[in-house]
């Protein structure tokens, strides 16, 4: 199937290459993009004028209406000017060792250069407006200490799309000027389907019931604490809008450079997930979910952050690989990124018995399992939880216990992986069990990360592109709780 996707939404205004090279090599993001950030500051412009109208007490008529249109067009030209200076200022190009090279700044030059051999993710997105415009953003992220991500706002859709292919080349060291590799569609999930698994979490299903009483307390008491309430039970609606607009029209597809992910209904989001770069994936399956059969699959990706705290005031994204998929479709998607592992003949071995007095609601579900390839862990009863990293993927291996868990001789064992949503603890293990668990991992990590060439993905690619890669069509689908405070043993 075409990588191409008409967008209803995009106008496609100023078509010629704006953002070309000029006789250095550099380039500039597109020139509309100073008037796109000056209408990002109308809300802060519309708060502004109902502020003066306000303090100075000015009566609804001829007066307020000045200073409203005062204040407001007082903030979009600042906006806009200074996000002019901004775009005179911010040029990009490719140096003479293939990296990227970024030029910004107003008052003060910055020089930023990203090695492309250690790039970690590249994305488009498209905020509302700039969709509507047609227009895209690259956002670029390598691995190293401090600030390495650079967003580039914004350029045509067409050449975002271009840019992000270069990069992509130039990081594999493969020839950048070869056209967009072509790709086939995997799965894609129906916003029926997308609607209903949002409503049938548990969460969910809680907050609509408290925002119901809400609304009842609201007809009764017909005062300001009524109002009050009916305010704050209405943000459990607005979560449940937020996600559906975030996996909105979700696709999955194989292209030769890793599965490309498309979502979103107002904000427009193309990222590619490289197999090389995954780093742990985890189920999730609600129990309301269980009588449909679907499961939300989740990914720790290398260098993908900035959205919410993990441990340690560590930053990540929560990664989706699919929001909901029935179970056989899930496996089979998940076999792209780790491929030769069944995830369901993995066998397990379920925790002590004794671990019921210390996890009495879901002790029955706690194992923990490995083959070759994967250690994998499974918990949770309300909500099922299985999550599996790569033993080349292992980046620590601890054993932690609290005194609950000491006086009944238990521990859990950790298989730290980067940060993100998924998380992998064998939890109320036998003490020595535990700790024999971490050493046996701790060996299978490191004997792994010798033998392992994914991160060569790439380049494995391009050398067996002939013949072409088999498409998606021809491969049939296969079928906690927190660490608790205590000692931690690092092995």
């Amino acid at each position: 199937m075409s990588g191409q996707h008409e967008d209803p939404l995009s106008f496609e205004v100023f078509r010629p290459g704006a953002s070309g090279p000029d006789e250095h090599g550099r380039r500039r993001v597109h020139p509309l993009t100073p008037f796109i950030h000056g209408v990002s500051w109308w809300p802060a412009g519309v708060a502004l004028a109902v502020t003066l109208t306000v303090q100075f007490k000015v009566s609804v008529g001829g007066g307020a209406l000045l200073l409203a249109v005062l204040g407001f067009l007082l903030f979009t030209v600042v906006g806009t000017g200074v996000a002019y200076l901004q775009w005179r200022r911010l040029t990009f190009w490719f140096d003479d060792d293939g990296d990227l090279r970024v030029d910004s700044g107003v008052l003060s030059l910055q020089q930023r250069r990203l090695q492309l051999s250690r790039l970690q993710s590249v994305d488009v997105l498209q905020p509302l407006l700039a969709r509507l415009a047609g227009l895209a953003e690259v956002r670029v992220e390598v691995a190293g200490a401090g600030d390495s991500k650079v967003t580039l706002q914004f350029l045509t859709l067409a050449e975002a799309n271009a840019l992000r292919n270069e990069i992509i080349a130039r990081s594999a060291g493969v020839r950048h000027d070869a056209e967009e590799a072509p790709e086939n569609l995997l799965a894609s999930v129906p916003a029926g389907d997308l609607v209903v698994s949002l409503l049938l979490r548990a969460e969910t299903f809680a907050l609509l019931l408290l925002t119901a009483f809400v609304i009842l307390i609201t007809v009764l008491t017909e005062g300001t604490v009524g109002l009050l309430l009916l305010v704050t039970g209405g943000v459990p609606l607005f979560s449940v809008f937020a996600q559906f607009s975030r996996y909105y029209d979700f696709t999955v597809a194989e292209s030769p450079d890793g599965l490309r992910l498309r979502h979103g209904l107002l904000q427009r989001t193309r990222q590619t997930v490289p197999p090389g770069r995954v780093q742990a994936v985890g189920f999730v399956q609600p129990f309301l979910w269980r009588r449909r059969g679907w499961v939300r699959v989740r990914l720790n990706v290398a260098g993908v952050s900035t959205s919410a705290q993990g441990s340690g005031n560590q930053s990540y994204t929560e990664n989706v690989l699919l929001p909901v998929a029935p179970w056989p479709v899930a496996l089979a998607i998940v076999g792209r990124v780790l491929p030769g592992v069944d995830i369901m003949a993995i066998p397990l071995e379920p925790a002590p018995e004794r671990s019921r007095r210390r996890a009495w609601i879901q002790w029955r579900q706690l194992a923990v399992g490995w083959t070759d390839d994967v250690f994998i862990t499974r918990g949770g009863r309300i909500t099922e939880r299985w999550d599996v990293v790569p033993h080349a993927r292992t980046q620590s291996v601890r054993v932690t216990q609290g005194p609950w868990q000491r006086s009944l001789g238990l521990a859990s064992v950790h298989a730290d992986s980067t940060p993100g949503a998924v998380r992998i603890t064998g939890h109320h293990r036998d003490a020595l069990e535990a700790r024999r668990l971490a050493q046996e991992q701790a060996d299978r990590a490191a004997a792994a990360r010798g033998a392992d060439r994914s991160l060569r993905w790439v380049a494995q690619q391009h050398l067996a592109a002939t013949p072409p890669p088999a498409a998606a069509s021809d491969v049939d689908p296969g079928p906690g709780e927190g660490a608790e405070p205590g000692g931690v043993e690092q092995l």
